[in-house]
């Protein structure tokens, strides 16, 4: 009966009750669907899981990425360029899904959803074997139709809270926040960061009396460093522009660059799963 529970369970929550009995902390890669192009970013989202990615995210492209730094913006344009859509994304998740076994988590703008239809892009993006959603310009107050429609399927919402945001909000975005909550470690844009706020740990520490739904840290982790001191606070450590970086530097050898990410993932990884 329990094995039964288990199979049913959001891939999200089950990873992070294993990673809570192994007390390990999870490594969480971001790349765009679609940069440079839909076969090279599938073949990177393998390399990634061999890499020992826990969880992957990948950004469904968006024309005005707000939160995102030049990185991460440089990627988005490759992906939209090469012709990468919230349909074809679908799919690449759906044959991804026939050989990788971590939960995968889309990244997107509210514009993106609300065009496809919430209730129709929840259906099928757990259809297709997505387990959950990032959504940055999505506050909490205006988060209920999504919430709403990914509860049916099971699908997870994943809410954001920040440095600036106070303990009583964080307490009820913890409360609404599904799989995990997103906790952007700096007020700015994404993008790798020579250091991270001093006062990061402090406040993560005092976040975790007020929740106990996992809390991973994202934006600006660029280096091994930075990614195995943040791993001694967090629940979840996300990297997203350095991998972007991997990408860029082997734009003109597909192979080098499936390889150069793997073995820098691998790195983060490592650096991650130690603390």
């Amino acid at each position: 009966r329990s094995k039964k529970i288990e199979v049913e369970m959001n891939r999200i929550d089950a990873k992070f009750r294993e990673l809570k009995k192994a007390g390990r902390t999870a490594f969480i890669p971001y790349i765009t669907a679609g940069d440079p192009d839909m076969s090279t970013s599938a073949e990177v989202a393998r390399a990634l899981e061999r890499a020992g990615a826990d969880i992957i995210e990948l950004g469904i492209p968006f024309s005005d990425p707000m939160a995102d730094g030049p990185t991460i913006q440089r990627a988005i344009q490759r992906s939209l360029n090469g012709g990468c859509t919230v349909k074809r994304t679908l799919e690449m998740v759906k044959t991804l899904r026939k050989d990788v076994k971590v939960p995968l988590v889309f990244m997107t703008y509210f514009n993106i959803v609300y065009n496809y239809g919430v209730r129709r892009f929840c259906r099928d993006a757990k259809a297709a074997g997505a387990d959950g959603l990032i959504v940055p310009d999505l506050p909490m107050e205006e988060a209920g139709e999504v919430s709403r429609e990914a509860d049916r399927t099971d699908y997870r919402i994943i809410l954001l809270a920040a440095p600036t945001t106070p303990v009583e909000r964080f307490k009820r975005i913890a409360a609404r926040s599904k799989g995990f909550i997103y906790y952007v470690s700096l007020t700015g844009v994404t993008g790798a960061r020579k250091a991270l706020s001093a006062k990061l740990k402090s406040d993560l520490r005092a976040l975790k009396k007020a929740t106990k739904r996992p809390i991973c840290v994202g934006f600006g982790i660029s280096s091994t460093g930075q990614a195995k001191d943040i791993a001694g606070s967090a629940d979840g450590v996300i990297v997203g522009s350095a991998i972007i970086g991997e990408i860029e530097k082997n734009l003109g050898n597909k192979k080098k660059l499936v390889k150069d990410v793997e073995r820098f993932a691998g790195k983060m990884a490592r650096a991650v799963h130690k603390k």
